[in-house]
Parts: structure tokens; sequence; C-alpha cells
């Protein structure tokens, strides 16, 4: 027989306490959600920002042309925006395909070519990023990935926010285009939340986050700040990392662009090592943020994951832990999930909140998992090792 101890009711009571406070975390990311509204494009804007985009690739023979071709469907003015494709040494026909369109605002450039001939770097989307935005002639600098498509009122969108809050930044949804393998659905619940943590945290001024899919940016603020002076020794956190520079310049001028006419869509890792990977690269990161309040939640957040295994591992001594870590599991489950269902319903992805509560225990392993690595081990990414 197991009896409750002064040890047992304090586990207990700390463990019921995580799991309030997370759904109350959920609760209010929701609010902030709901708060963030949706931006409604002006009757007969017309445009008059001159814009570049830019897109870093490497080996994307088979996704560049898919994004080009999304771009350049946009519905704004030809003679307002011009396309670079920064080729980060590909080894396959990346380079081939940019340079086969005969369109003026098209351009690809090789960042082999602006690079000190033997220096050795780490960031190489970074360099890319700069040397894309060195050969720019627009006002306003949108970066995407080459694996990315978007809508054909993308870039109208970003300009009238643009025009019409002068921000310094604008932060921009991004889903991925899943299908019905349990990897796609795993990825879009799991991505959907970061997405909507995105908005919801912008609203209630909690800390910025972005993601480098679809961002955009002054580039006059961009030269103001010294661009990635100063992180440009880590491989990755090139959107976040700009993010908190832009925003001392200007602690005002970060806005986010809600319309489900500026989501960019990218794909789902093709496996579950890519997926680890990423995820990997992703959490490398989390050590460099200087938002304390993004640091507590992520702290807390991480935390709340680690008590399932903590409990799962005192289940061998008193099986009381186990109806605890279901309770919380319970409580986590319906905390997210009024926070997720108007987010999916955004991004028109309800149908996978269906999968949602039978994922949650791989969820959590992975939050562990990942978190971990992101911080003491290294990475595989479009075939470079990163320590």
């Amino acid at each position: 027989m197991h009896y409750f101890t002064c040890e047992n009711l304090t586990m207990i009571i700390i463990c019921l306490l995580l799991a309030v406070a997370y759904a109350m975390l959920m609760v209010a990311y929701r609010i902030g959600w709901s708060r963030q509204k949706d931006f409604v494009l002006p009757a007969q804007f017309v445009p008059t920002t001159f814009i570049s985009v830019i897109i870093p690739a490497r080996n994307e023979q088979h996704n560049i042309g898919a994004c080009l071709e999304s771009v350049l469907a946009q519905k704004y003015p030809l003679g307002l925006f011009e396309i670079i494709v920064v080729d980060d040494h590909s080894e396959d026909g990346t380079a081939g395909i940019v340079t086969e369109h005969t369109t003026e605002n098209v351009r690809c450039i090789s960042l082999a070519d602006y690079l000190e001939p033997g220096k050795k770097i780490t960031a190489y989307k970074k360099a890319a990023i700069t040397t894309g935005i060195k050969e720019s002639k627009g006002t306003l600098i949108v970066t995407t990935d080459a694996d990315c498509t978007m809508p054909n009122s993308w870039l109208m969108h970003i300009a009238a926010i643009y025009e019409q809050q002068n921000p310094v930044m604008v932060v921009a949804p991004v889903i991925y285009s899943a299908n019905h393998r349990l990897l796609h659905i795993f990825q879009l619940i799991d991505f959907m939340g970061m997405q909507g943590i995105t908005a919801a945290a912008h609203s209630l001024k909690l800390g910025n986050m972005c993601n480098g899919a679809n961002l955009s940016f002054r580039k006059t603020s961009f030269e103001e700040v010294g661009g990635y002076e100063g992180a440009d020794h880590l491989a990755t956190g090139d959107d976040y990392l700009l993010m908190t520079k832009l925003n001392k310049l200007s602690p005002c001028g970060i806005a986010y662009l809600k319309s489900v006419k500026a989501i960019v869509s990218t794909a789902p890792q093709p496996d579950w090592e890519s997926l680890i990977q990423q995820r990997i690269r992703w959490s490398s990161k989390s050590g460099k943020y200087i938002d304390p309040r993004l640091t507590a939640i992520l702290v807390f957040v991480y935390l709340f994951n680690l008590s399932f295994l903590v409990l799962m591992i005192a289940n061998f001594f008193n099986p009381v832990y186990f109806y605890i870590a279901v309770s919380m599991l319970l409580i986590k489950i319906v905390g997210e999930y009024i926070f997720l269902a108007p987010v999916a319903r955004f991004f028109g992805d309800r149908w996978a909140l269906a999968y949602f509560p039978f994922l949650q225990p791989l969820h959590i392993i992975y939050i562990i998992c990942a978190g971990f690595l992101g911080f003491v081990g290294g990475y595989k990414w479009k075939g470079r090792y990163v320590k």
C-alpha cells in the first residue's frame, strides 16, 4: 500500500499548479489571438513601395520553380518589385532554374562570389540574405524561403500595412501544406501553435516572435542596426535576432499582419529525422533570446512538459503519480484546444484537430528531446553539420 507523505503532497501540488498555470497561459494566448484583428486591405489601395524579395536557396531545384512562379503571379505592379535569389553553394540545378526566367525583375546571384576566398563562416543564410540586401534596390525587404509559395495578394497586403502603419518590421503568418500523413499532421498542429503564439504574444506584449519565411523590414533600418552584426557567428536566428535589434531601434515598430491572404505555405519535413534536425536547429537559438518575458515562458513550458517525465519515473515508486500525470494531460489538452481552435480555423486546418488529443504523448516527448538537444547537441541542415 502506498501512502501520501508530505513529499508526495508537495510534488502533487507543484505539478497541479504547473498544469493550472499552463492552462491559464493557453487561455491568455486565446485572448491575445482574438485581440489581434484581421488586417483588411484598404479599398482602391494603390501601392508606392518598391519591394525586394530576397530568397536564399541551397539545393532547392525541386522547389525554387514553384516559389518563383507564385511570387511572379502577385497582383503587385511588376515595376515595383524585384526577386533576388541568392544561391548558397547549391550542388544541384537550383541556379539554372532561376536563370531560365527571362523576366527582368528576377535575378540569381551566387553567394560564393561575395565571400572572401578561404574565409570560414558559420551563418550561411545570414550571409546570403545580407548579400541579397546589398544588391537590392527596394525600400522594403521581404524574405522568404525557396520551398515556399504564397497567395497572389501577398505583396499587396505587406505593402498596405507597411504604408499604413510605417513599421520597421512586418511579421506575417506561415503554415505547412500538409497532407493526412501522421508525420505531416503532427508538424501542422505543432506549427499552428507556434504561429498562433506569435500573433497572440504580439498583441499581449509578451515578447515578439517571427519566422523568416514571411518577414519584411525596411532596408534603411536593417543597415542602421548593422544587419546581423553581432549574431553572424550563429548559424540560425536570422529572423528573431534581427527582430530584437530592430525592436530596440523602434520598440513600437513591429507590426503583425494577420490576414489569410498573406499566409505563406511551406512544406513540412519529409521524415522524422529531418524533423528532429529542424527542431534542434530552432531550439539552438533559444538560449540567445534576450527578452526576459519570452525566456521565462519558454523555460516554464519546457519544465511543464518535463514534469510528465518526472511523474512517469515517480510512478514506479508510487502509482498515484500516474493519475496526477493523466490529470495534468487532460488539463493540457483542454487548455491547448481552447487556444488552437480559432487558430486552426484561421489557417483552414480545423480537420487536423481531430488527431490533436492522440498526439499529445508524442508532442511531450518531442518537446523534451528537441529542447535538450538544442542546448547540448549539434544538427545537420542542408548538408552541413553545425555544432
